[in-house]
């Protein structure tokens, strides 16, 4: 894919992917979905990317949806009546894609199922679709310049990109409410008593910080074993019993021990650095082991 709306930069096995509609303070649209999706697809299995930043070009990160498009503003196919039964059956229809899905969902979804551990750094206004994309996202850092907002509520729409599900797990139901009811402006320092976001630093400096803890994230790391890691804590933290956790830990603990991990064993007996030689494009075969479920 030609990317139009976004960059796709790699260095030093750190993909930086950029919104890059400046002019536009990086506002949403359809088509930036679409490359948001592909390029978070793409990078999983990229063995060239072992860690994901994510920032605005310009002043904002991104000011929500672009609102001046013709019609339905999110791209929404107004023409149809969907129910509950359409989304359980026929999610995957093309239809129901491009004219039902919520396009913020699918970024996110994309983000949720990546193998690589994704940093955002918030370096301007991150409203709507600007602040929901990030919460799939690992770690948030935000210049002080930020400025984050669950605006939905302003315009008559509810939170949308799976932020019901992503939200209150990172700062407790309460907040999550008290934020999406307000639909209040947040400034860095709020967003951080929130813990919404890790950090704040100054704007000079926040992608520098978001760099330094990709390197600390991926140098020296298996990249199957980082795969794992992330899917488990995401999926395993959702089971309903502890035992669920203990079925995917057992088998992923195997077939790393077997892999990467005799090398990280045998470099920790040596006193020296590990030289890990597993890819994340290259899982065990029972990865992901959530498909299976489905078969």
């Amino acid at each position: 894919m030609n990317y139009q709306a976004i960059r796709y930069d790699v260095s030093d096995y750190i993909l930086t992917l950029t919104l890059n509609r400046p002019e536009q303070l990086n506002s949403f649209t359809v088509e930036m979905a679409n490359e948001l999706e592909h390029a978070f697809r793409r990078a999983s299995d990229d063995d060239e990317v072992r860690v994901i930043v994510v920032t605005g070009a310009g002043r904002a990160f991104c000011a929500g949806m672009d609102l001046t498009k013709e019609g339905n503003v999110f791209g929404l196919d107004e023409s149809q009546q969907p129910t509950l039964a359409d989304m359980n059956g026929r999610l995957h229809d093309e239809a129901i894609i491009a004219g039902v899905r919520d396009t913020g969902g699918r970024v996110t979804l994309a983000i949720y199922d990546c193998k690589k551990p994704v940093i955002a750094a918030i370096n301007g206004a991150a409203v709507g679709i600007g602040a929901t994309m990030t919460l799939a996202m690992d770690i948030r850092l935000a210049s002080e310049k930020a400025r984050i907002g669950f605006v939905f509520g302003k315009i008559g729409i509810v939170p949308e990109a799976c932020s019901s599900w992503f939200l209150p797990r990172i700062v407790g139901i309460s907040q999550a409410l008290e934020w999406v009811y307000s639909a209040d402006i947040l400034d860095p320092a709020e967003a951080l008593r929130g813990r919404l976001v890790k950090a704040v630093y100054a704007p000079e400096e926040l992608l520098n910080e978001a760099y330094k803890l990709a390197r600390k994230f991926s140098e020296n790391r298996s990249p199957v074993a980082v795969a794992f890691a992330r899917q488990m804590m995401y999926r395993n933290t959702a089971q309903a019993h502890p035992i669920e956790a203990h079925k995917i830990d057992s088998l992923a603990m195997f077939y790393t021990s077997i892999g990467d991990g005799k090398e990280g064993v045998q470099s920790f007996l040596d006193k020296r650095l590990p030289e890990f030689a597993g890819k994340a494009s290259q899982m065990p075969a029972f990865y992901p082991w959530w498909d299976q479920d489905k078969k």
